[in-house]
């Protein structure tokens, strides 16, 4: 019997969501709200066995679905899931979900194709975080940019367009730089053991050149900081949040910013070690840059969309300093990090797009003394923000600390200079919530303001449990993730030590060089690659695509 395909089918769902949203009429809009919210939870529901069914004691990719795509390129429709991409995937459907259901006031022209767009961005995240053919990866990747590109020009704010176009630009132009590199790799690994393959784990025993491995990496690297966003590739993020609906807005800085971390992860570290190795002090530098500059600004920001969204840029430096520590510790720090910042920055767009819909500015000036007449949404806000600034016993606490305690076993003055960027975002954000919560009611009309209703406190009801849960009880998390996270660790010094055994340049296949024993298994053949490469190379008549 053929096992049911379910991570396919949690790629196909939202997209049947999608195209049945489509059909619907064009002017019921409650059927629209309600059938996306259907889907969106269906969604959900058909990803939560991924907590309780991985095995946690295999650290290797699980319920894996192979088929062939592309035969004549060795391009195959490869899926599968570990510790790490199960949480991913975990998280983006809940918060599609919670950006699907917050956003029912707030958009209310062209409903229909805005919660169309909102799932079939869903899947592509979805995909792109279960890939492991690195052509279908791309094909996710690049998928991802349409949706998002029209969320932010149909449904953004005064300078959508700008916005829009700016964030496919930037996007675009790191992912060529990608192509270019999966191009790359898959001709080496052809050239060096006669297999036609984008399978990522072939380019996982593939012996690449330390010269090839630093033009490899950068190519990988600047297509991932970019979607990071690191300094000084940010400069696309704040004007995509401040212009994007809030459920775009919740969605990019929640799920899309983690496709960069993730990878690094998954791609950069593990395939281009000592390249990597190479750069590290470069990319702590800039990681550092990252947190001091995006909290330095973000506490100068007078609209509160523009603070959350530079926040970001300062919490995502300290995923790339947990990274490159390269030390267990600073990658289990860096991937609750990536949860914890999904989680809390998630619920601070959502909260600002409250207020926004109630008094349609989001600027800290037209606030101030909320907490009188808003007295849950101020308490909500409270227990976020203290999230975000990572006070021990919320989420932010224990990815801090990895990070920091990692940082500091590599190099301590890495972990000091982070330190300074806790204490400038418990700046920012307490200075921020005293001028909107405290004090006297500073404009008439935030008298009148409603406070949240049932169904926004729904909403936000996940959101606050996950604060607490991951901030008490972290362990649960740390379980399903760290054995995967050391297997990729392990990977990368693994694949460091054969790039240290490198000899000369030998007569090899496009005058690729070979470790020994990579040179002697492509003198054998593709036979020699095992029975799998075989099959391969034997399906691309004369070795060519």
């Amino acid at each position: 019997m053929t096992p049911f395909p379910w991570l396919s089918a949690l790629i196909l769902l939202p997209l049947v969501g999608a195209t049945a949203l489509m059909l619907m009429p064009r002017d019921d809009d409650r059927a629209v709200r309600v059938w996306a919210t259907v889907f969106a939870a269906a969604e959900l529901a058909l990803s939560l066995p991924l907590w309780w069914r991985l095995d946690l004691g295999d650290p290797g990719f699980q319920l894996v679905e192979k088929r062939d795509w592309i035969p004549a390129l060795g391009a195959s429709y490869h899926l599968g899931v570990d510790g790490i991409s199960s949480l991913l995937v975990l998280l983006t459907t809940l918060l599609t979900l919670l950006a699907v259901v917050g956003a029912f006031r707030a958009v209310d022209k062209r409903t229909r194709e805005f919660y169309a767009l909102l799932l079939a961005l869903e899947a592509g995240m979805i995909g792109t975080f279960l890939s492991l053919d690195l052509l279908l990866f791309y094909l996710f990747w690049e998928a991802m940019l349409i949706p998002m590109y029209l969320l932010i020009g149909a449904w953004g704010g005064g300078r959508r367009i700008y916005a829009a176009i700016k964030f496919f630009l930037f996007t675009m132009a790191g992912s060529v730089l990608m192509l270019v590199a999966i191009l790359w790799l898959y001709f080496l690994n052809r050239s060096a053991t006669g297999v036609a393959t984008f399978d990522l784990e072939a380019f996982y025993q593939l012996p690449i050149a330390p010269a090839a491995q630093v033009w490899l990496f950068l190519a990988f690297a600047v297509a991932f900081a970019i979607k990071v966003p690191m300094f000084p590739f940010h400069t696309w993020l704040p004007d995509a949040h401040v212009e994007a609906p809030t459920a775009g807005s919740v969605i990019l800085a929640a799920i899309l910013l983690k496709m960069g971390t993730y990878g690094f992860v998954r791609f950069a570290i593990p395939l281009f070690p000592t390249a990597s190795a190479t750069f590290t002090p470069w990319i702590v530098v800039l990681a550092l840059i990252g947190i001091w500059y995006g909290a330095v600004v973000a506490m100068v920001q007078p609209d509160l969309k523009k603070l959350v969204a530079y926040s970001s840029v300062s919490h995502l430096g300290f995923v790339m300093l947990g990274l490159y520590a390269m030390n267990p510790q600073g990658y289990a720090g860096a991937m609750l990090q990536m949860l914890n910042h999904g989680i809390s920055t998630g619920a601070l767009f959502l909260l600002v797009g409250v207020i926004y819909e109630r008094r349609h500015t989001r600027l800290i000036a037209d606030f101030g003394g909320l907490w009188k007449p808003l007295p849950v949404y101020a308490s909500v806000f409270m227990v976020v923000m203290l999230s975000s600034i990572g006070l021990p016993g919320t989420n932010g606490f224990v990815g801090e600390f990895l990070v920091l305690l990692g940082a500091f076993r590599t190099q301590p003055w890495w972990a000091a200079a982070a330190a300074v960027g806790v204490i400038l975002s418990a700046v920012y954000m307490l200075w921020m919530f005293q001028r909107v919560m405290f004090g006297p009611v500073t404009r008439p009309e935030n008298e009148r303001l409603t406070d949240l209703t049932f169904r926004e406190r729904l909403v936000f009801a996940p959101l606050l449990a996950l604060i607490v849960w991951m901030g008490v009880m972290p362990q649960p998390f740390l379980d399903r993730m760290q054995p995967s996270l050391d297997r990729a660790l392990g990977l990368a010094r693994a694949r460091a030590e054969m790039s240290a055994e490198w000899v000369a340049p030998s007569a090899t296949p496009s005058g690729v060089t070979l470790p020994p024993a990579a040179a002697d298994r492509a003198a054998a053949g593709p036979a020699a690659a095992g029975p799998a490469a075989a099959a391969t190379a034997s399906a691309a008549p004369g070795g060519t695509p």
